[in-house]
């Protein structure tokens, strides 16, 4: 494999205004044509999606189709194809409970509507791929739901969403906290537990943020391989993160160069992308970033992606296994750095 046939994406959201819980906007908002050109300059193949990134929540139910056609057109136009949709359902107030674990039938009922809703889009913009980043379904206490009931109420969804569409795939996008405090299916082994009691686990899968794996005190690359294993690993947020924080989205390689390595090493030693999987990002430019240069986050988390696979592809293997063979371990420590560092 060489690094022209990995195919990459990002959402919309990675251009954004630098707003966050402390602070206002500092920079304009982008419209999503101009997100586009971005991409496409940047010579990204894909772009994600939330249901309201296509068609915004105050549309009529008659002008949906006729918005998400209009997305689609652009994404022609520039090039692109939709990786992915997800339901956003944890922002509407109605879903504070949690939407799919909801103790309220009538939450639960507004969350499939809105999964529907998001398959929709999905069909219409032409993908077959829905992320499932169940965000409010968890608890703040403990007590405040019954845990059994709610891991059926996790699969109920899921199997609505398959029945919904025969053709539609779901990659699950674990993440143990934040929003809430202790969330349902925190880990890549439990939405691997739970795709094969689905009703057909072939279209049942997992996308792997590297946060998300930080964050749960596990190393992305062993989560990515225990996927793979399963011939689940369906897509990556690739990401990086300093310490067990909040969910900081920084530049990919930025805090830990060791540690992507050894995500990018996975992924080329296991051939992702050969069945159509795409490198994605997640990754959030800097408040500090002014608007002219507030995409630089992509470019080098690309750019360190790309060089970490000509690492991978050209480093010693015969070398590495030497060490392996000899349970050497501190000659391979210092061989993997050194290479790190192109002294090889």
């Amino acid at each position: 494999m060489t690094s022209t046939q990995f195919k990459f994406s990002a959402g919309p959201w990675n251009i954004h205004t630098g707003a966050d819980p402390f602070g206002p906007p500092v920079r304009d908002e982008v419209v999503i044509a101009r997100k586009m050109q971005i991409l496409r300059d940047l010579d990204f193949d894909y772009m994600q999606f939330h249901d309201d990134d296509a068609v915004p929540d105050n549309a009529h139910a008659s002008d949906r189709e006729r918005q998400a056609k209009k997305v689609k057109q652009m994404l022609d136009d520039h090039g692109l194809e939709a990786e992915f949709v997800a339901p956003r359902i944890w922002e509407d107030p109605r879903t504070i409970d949690g939407p799919i674990t909801a103790n309220d039938p009538e939450v639960r009922r507004y969350a499939l509507e809105r999964g529907k809703r998001a398959v929709d889009v999905a069909r219409i913009l032409g993908t077959d791929r829905m992320v499932l980043w169940p965000a409010r379904e968890g608890t703040y206490i403990r007590e405040s739901k019954k845990p059994v009931e709610a891991s059926q109420h996790m699969l109920d969804f899921i199997d609505a969403m398959l029945d919904y569409d025969p053709n539609l795939r779901i990659l699950g996008e674990m993440k143990p906290n934040e929003p809430m405090d202790q969330m349902y299916l925190p880990s890549t082994g439990h939405m691997l537990a739970m795709s094969y009691k689905a009703k057909d686990p072939s279209r049942v899968g997992v996308l792997i943020e590297s946060a998300h794996s930080i964050l749960l005190g596990l190393d992305p690359s062993d989560e990515m391989a225990y996927a793979l294993w399963h011939g689940k690993l369906w897509g990556v947020h690739l990401n990086d993160q300093n310490g067990l924080k909040f969910d900081e989205d920084k530049a990919f390689g930025s805090v830990n160069l060791r540690r992507a390595f050894n995500q990018v090493d996975v992924l080329v030693q296991n051939n992702y992308g050969t069945h159509g999987e795409v490198v994605g990002l997640d990754v959030k430019a800097m408040r500090t970033q002014k608007d002219d240069v507030a995409f630089h986050h992509l470019r080098n988390s690309k750019e360190t992606f790309e060089i970490l696979v000509e690492v991978s592809l050209n480093i010693d293997r015969q070398e590495w296994q030497s060490y392996v063979a000899a349970r050497d371990y501190e000659s391979l420590d210092r061989f993997i750095i050194r290479n790190l560092m192109g002294r090889a």
